[in-house]
């Protein structure tokens, strides 16, 4: 059975569509709901920045201790400046990575599971914390979606399950493409009683469904959310931008 069908055809199912406003204030809506997630979300993408530097600043320390003590050879020397041009090079791409998240780049395509990979790898340790346990289950097959729009709403999807989740549980990511859609099932089950003592909240105030629904409009995607399930469909990205010749 598809993933979507016990959810989508659910009579508690609420669509993106239900979203009644002017295109202007749609707009808004999505601008608030991006605005909001990026705020939920930049403890883990701080982290993903700082961590490449925090490698590059110690190594320096490191060398530079050596250096004073006079006991760098030659080789070691070009070794490790060797080493701290290439920690240089992952710490520039990774920044210019998480860059994306605020402004999209040209090029805004993704295969749907490597986005729904990058989204459960950012968020799973904050999430295991407050003590949720991401899973993934991806479906074989290519299926290219807009990145903006797999990052943005997918992490919606887990933020909200988890902020109404009544205690600590698994949060199932399952992937499934379909002849038109990349299709993406987010739910919620709870831990047995005694695994958790205690479940530690977020302190962020929890994203606004209606300004989600609208951040989904907006990547003509849908979202249908059902108890503690979310379906998330994504149209085929389709390239809009003429190919870049390389110079010979």
């Amino acid at each position: 059975m598809a993933i979507e069908d016990p959810i989508a055809h659910s009579s508690g199912a609420t669509a993106a569509a239900a979203v009644d406003a002017s295109p202007q204030r749609q707009r808004s809506l999505a601008r608030a709901a991006q605005h909001d997630i990026l705020r939920r979300l930049t403890p883990p993408l701080r982290h993903d920045m700082v961590v490449h530097l925090q490698s590059l600043g110690m190594m320096a320390e490191a060398l530079s201790a050596r250096m004073d003590r006079g006991a760098v050879a030659q080789e070691d020397l070009q070794s490790s400046v060797s080493k701290l041009n290439r920690l240089s090079r992952q710490a520039v791409a990774r920044c210019l990575e998480v860059s994306t998240w605020m402004e999209a780049g040209e090029d805004d395509t993704i295969a749907l599971r490597d986005g729904v990979s990058e989204v459960v790898r950012l968020l799973s340790t904050s999430l295991n914390f407050r003590g949720f346990d991401l899973r993934t289950e991806m479906a074989d097959g290519e299926f290219d979606v807009s990145r903006s729009a797999v990052r943005f709403l997918l992490a919606a999807a887990i933020l909200t399950l988890a902020d109404a989740a009544p205690g600590p549980g698994e949060i199932a990511v399952r992937t499934e493409p379909s002849s038109s859609h990349g299709v993406t099932a987010v739910e919620y089950q709870p831990q047995p009683e005694g695994s958790f003592t205690q479940l530690h909240e977020s302190a962020e105030a929890p994203l606004s469904w209606p300004e989600v629904q609208a951040l989904a409009l907006q990547h003509d995607a849908e979202l249908l959310r059902s108890g503690q399930a979310i379906i998330l469909r994504l149209p085929r990205a389709v390239v809009t931008t003429p190919l870049k010749m390389v110079p010979v």
